[in-house]
């Protein structure tokens, strides 16, 4: 029994859960929504469940299609941060092993979404088949540069929409653009890290939406973009609903400006690390990353995320108020 927790710990851990409170924080936004318009409560937490393991595989199957990528490549593998597919490349899990943990863990969300199925009606089905496909393939996308898409996508209409139908029975324009902005700002986190990835994309020949723009510039200009779009909605979702107080976001812009700075510094010189602000905090076991080569690249990274938890607590709190 011992034994099956310490496995459990073990590929929990190389799921990246560092990215869980960001899918926790989004699914929180829709829920407090859905259950503002009279949603089922019960079906809003299974399906929370149901985001929570799919965005865990997601990650292992990144892992698995990543890791043959970058054993045929070696000039790929040395490019990599040596956090990449680590416990593959160190032999404490073997492709066959993460093979296997991602069939079992597909099964328990098959589950989850048959369950759901049978008490939310037919259009779970189409919306567990979309985050499906959008899971197992997601790094052929992002290897074609399609991953923000993908990402957008899932984190925001494909998840709004999903949650809202299983616990309101139904679907709704006003979430959907309400989605669109909040899949926006957590697109960001993915977005920025393929800036800071630039120069290791484009030697090892990896396609991204930043190596497909063709200069480090014109990546963090679109960077810029993917926040006035999200602003745009959030504006207009404002307006719709008749009701400004979700424009208290707008507290969170000052720190955007922060960040485009630093990483505008991060494209002249990746090694460059700023002096750490109260504002950049929480930063991940900082006291050990900041004395690693990686130390300037995880500031950036961090700093995003938790832009992005910021946004979507804010909207959160609105939804309560309003």
């Amino acid at each position: 029994m011992i034994n099956i927790f310490h496995k459990i710990e073990f590929w929990f851990n190389n799921s990246r859960p560092y990215t869980i409170p960001i899918t926790l924080l989004n699914w929180a936004v829709i829920f407090l929504y859905s259950i503002g318009a009279g949603g089922n409560i019960l079906r809003g937490l299974v399906a929370y469940l149901g985001i929570f393991l799919v965005h865990l595989v997601t990650n292992l199957t990144d892992d698995y299609f990543d890791y043959i990528r970058l054993s045929k490549n070696d000039e790929f593998i040395s490019k990599a941060k040596d956090s990449k597919c680590k416990y593959l490349k160190n032999g404490s899990a073997s492709l066959s092993e993460l093979k296997n943990v991602i069939f079992i863990v597909f099964c328990i969300s098959f589950f989850i979404g048959l369950y759901l199925f049978f008490v939310s009606g037919f259009y779970v089905a189409i919306l567990a088949f979309i985050g499906f496909i959008i899971s197992l393939f997601y790094s052929k996308f992002s290897s074609k540069g399609f991953g923000d898409i993908a990402v957008i996508i899932a984190y925001g209409p494909l998840m709004f929409e999903g949650v809202y139908y299983v616990m309101c029975g139904g679907f709704s324009y006003r979430i959907f653009v309400l989605s669109i902005a909040c899949g926006l700002i957590v697109n960001s986190i993915l977005y920025s890290s393929m800036i800071l990835d630039y120069d290791e994309d484009y030697v090892s020949g990896k396609s991204t939406l930043c190596t497909r723009l063709g200069s480090k510039k014109s990546a963090l200009n679109a960077f810029a973009l993917l926040y006035i779009f999200a602003y745009i909605f959030i504006i207009y979702f404002s307006y719709i609903e008749d009701n400004y107080v979700y424009c208290l976001s707008f507290f969170v812009i000052p720190l955007i400006f922060d960040l485009f700075n630093s990483l505008k510094l991060y494209n002249n010189n990746k090694n460059y690390l700023p002096e750490v602000k109260f504002w950049n905090y929480p930063l991940d076991n900082w006291n050990v990353v900041k004395n690693q080569p990686t130390a300037s690249y995880f500031l950036r990274f961090f700093y995003t995320r938790n832009i992005a938890v910021w946004f979507l607590m804010i909207i959160s709190f609105s939804i309560i108020i309003k």
